[in-house]
């Protein structure tokens, strides 16, 4: 570069400085499942038992025969010595390669031109409902890798209201620079949703613009919009293209996916956050109350609750009883008796019509007397802000990838059939895509929750954990599950 270019170059070794560095969210949460499996593996085993290897698999914490995870990643060291790094690539995994594949076209300078007498396809690309970081990631990634593959991404203004109002725009490959580490939506989005003559203003647009697929990255209002959109084909043709939902909220409450993009981020801004309330508290014999979002969705008060240590994490999906409260204040005042200096509770933001966060501090420390005061803090919007993690990143560029792929495939599809319409999501570390028509069977409407949530299991680890000593539960009677 140097020599040939002429570029002033440097060359920076990280080094050890990867090593240290405070634990993310996600660092704390997985930790904690692979001790907590680890500690029931010891209990259980015994000395013929053969040796395991704790860790994640599909989402789940899993153990798996030592020697054999030893062998295959010796096989991996093998084959890139030997240079069969097509072999090397198969043994690291399928999201692996995925990654790769998508990071080759994200890193070009430029994108490679159309091939000779291909169809340029021209999707919309939108963001709806509240804002989530790495929805400007996931927006760069799709439209970056469109137009490397020949076709024309049409950036769509403040959500629907952008649809209803025209403003539609043809993006092309600096249209999106920079917009890897940014929070928020450079886009807009907002909760805005069609209804009456929308629709025929909608249909109107898209005809102009000739669109042959729409991609909306955003929350479940999103997801309410392009349902409604799907239940328009009847009266409005133009409806009848592929449609593809891709899901981007804080919440993580979306159906057909157990990863929501933005999720980590909040989960990084939660703790962040406590931890630096949690050094407020120690100093002087103090309880907290830390309100988080997720409406009535929890997964980001159980999380943030086992990544920060929390003694006890309100949830809508368990509510609160009086009883809970009492076992609570027992459990706060034991726990306290005993030389603790700090108590922390999380609460979802919709745990309790009438529980409050305030009435819960009233509770607590009229109950203490002056054994501890207490503290609410209620984290708010602050939830939706930051820039991205990797981890929210690299699933950002993921789910892109695979939306650029959808639309592909259905749109060469010659099946005569009504155009696909589906969510996009992650289950069990793969990849899926869930049809419209099977979101009432997998979504509870009232509560804007899956029906099922697979973070619920983990309840169980954080009440253990949260027990002032370990004969508590026993004394005063097993939190319901």
């Amino acid at each position: 570069l140097t020599d040939k270019m002429g570029e002033d170059t440097r060359v920076t070794v990280l080094g050890h400085v990867q090593r240290g560095g405070k634990p993310s969210a996600q660092d704390r949460i997985m930790s904690t499942l692979m001790g907590a499996a680890a500690a029931t593996a010891a209990l259980v085993a015994t000395a013929e038992s053969e040796p395991v290897l704790i860790g994640i698999h599909n989402n789940r914490i899993t153990s798996l025969p030592l020697m054999e995870c030893v062998r295959k990643n010796q096989e991996i060291n093998e084959a890139i010595r030997s240079l069969n790094f097509e072999k090397a690539m198969a043994l690291r995994g399928p999201s692996y390669q995925a990654v790769f594949n998508i990071l080759r076209t994200l890193v070009r300078a430029a994108p490679h031109p159309p091939r000779p007498g291909q169809k340029q396809l021209r999707f919309a690309i939108l963001n709806a409902g509240a804002p989530a970081p790495a929805m400007n990631a996931t927006v760069r990634a799709a439209v970056r890798l469109a137009v490397d593959r020949g076709h024309i991404p049409l950036g769509v203004r403040h959500g629907f209201r952008g649809l209803i109002e025209g403003q539609i725009e043809e993006f092309d490959w600096m249209s999106v620079n920079g917009w890897a580490p940014t929070g928020g939506s450079e886009l807009g989005t907002n909760r805005k949703l069609p209804a009456g003559s929308d629709f025929y203003a909608i249909a109107r647009n898209l005809e102009d613009q000739r669109v042959d697929a729409i991609i909306m990255v955003g929350g479940w209002a999103g997801y309410e919009g392009m349902l409604s959109l799907w239940k328009e084909r009847g009266s409005y043709p133009v409806f009848n293209v592929p449609i593809l939902c891709v899901p981007a909220s804080i919440d993580n409450n979306l159906p057909g996916a157990e990863y929501s993009i933005g999720s980590d981020t909040a989960l990084n801004v939660i703790v962040e956050a406590v931890d630096k309330i949690k050094q407020s508290a120690v100093a002087s014999n103090r309880c907290f109350i830390i309100e988080v979002m997720g409406r009535y969705c929890g997964y980001l008060a159980l999380m943030s609750a086992l990544a920060t240590g929390a003694e006890r994490v309100y949830l809508h999906e368990e509510g609160i009883r009086l009883s809970d409260l009492v076992r609570d204040i027992d459990l706060l005042v034991t726990g306290f008796s005993h030389g603790k200096r700090l108590g922390l509770m999380i609460r979802n933001e919709c745990a309790n019509e009438f529980y409050t966060a305030s009435f819960l501090a009233a509770l607590f420390e009229e109950e203490a007397k002056d054994l501890f005061d207490v503290r609410v803090s209620v984290l708010g919007h602050m939830q939706q802000g930051g820039d991205p993690t990797p981890l929210d990143r690299i699933m950002a560029a993921r789910m892109a990838g695979e939306a650029i792929a959808f639309i592909e495939r259905e749109c060469q599809s010659d099946s005569g059939e009504e155009a696909a319409a589906a969510c996009l999501g992650m289950v069990a570390e793969q990849i899926t895509l869930t049809p419209f028509y099977e979101i009432a069977r997998l979504f509870d409407f009232e509560a804007r929750r899956p029906k099922q949530q697979w973070w619920m299991e983990l309840r169980p680890i954080a009440q253990m954990l949260a027990q002032p000593d370990p004969h508590f539960n026993k004394q005063n009677g097993e939190r319901r599950t």
